[in-house]
């Protein structure tokens, strides 16, 4: 097979985030929009191109006032910057997954990740005669590395917001 384009289908992937609130538990997170465009080798998987658009507008953790205060400059200032962008610069595969290396742009800074990737899937035809697959993926960042450095220290010692972010993305593509 030779280099075959697929379109993330938004209703069947998801983008989900945690990070720790006062030192006490983990707050989850979604963006619920995303878009984006993988262009697939499964001969030399090495070949393999990604890249992804995040509206950052969409962030959803439950909490309306929390979720305005993430969208507002402190946090990811959607109003300057509505998207969150990656863009793979290496795939590493291995039996059962691999490692996606890419540039990730938050906040209009950009930082190279790693993607804990778990898959792709075996492709399927589904009802429709629309061929898909699917994986899922993991890594770990520092906020403050996006400029994120809003916080809040406590009056019991630590802060309100850990530094650490962790993503888990599972996504379900659609081939052109």
């Amino acid at each position: 097979m030779s280099l075959v384009t697929y379109q993330i289908d938004p209703t069947h992937s998801s983008i989900h985030f945690s990070v720790r609130h006062m030192m006490l538990s983990n707050v989850r997170g979604e963006f619920t929009k995303l878009s984006g465009t993988v262009k697939y080798d499964s001969d030399a998987p090495a070949n393999t191109t990604i890249e992804v658009a995040i509206d950052a507008t969409s962030i959803n953790t439950r909490d309306e006032q929390r979720d305005g205060h993430l969208k507002s400059p402190d946090f990811l200032d959607v109003e300057k910057f509505p998207t969150l962008n990656f863009r793979s610069k290496k795939i590493e595969p291995h039996s059962g997954g691999g490692k996606i290396v890419g540039d990730l742009t938050i906040h209009g800074v950009t930082r190279e990740i790693t993607l804990d990737v778990e898959g792709p899937t075996a492709e399927i035809k589904d009802p429709w005669g629309k061929m898909r697959f699917g994986a899922s993926a993991t890594t770990k960042l520092n906020r403050k590395d996006f400029g994120l450095t809003w916080n809040s220290a406590l009056e019991t010692g630590g802060v309100l917001v850990g530094d650490e972010v962790k993503i888990t993305i599972d996504v379900e593509l659609v081939r052109d």
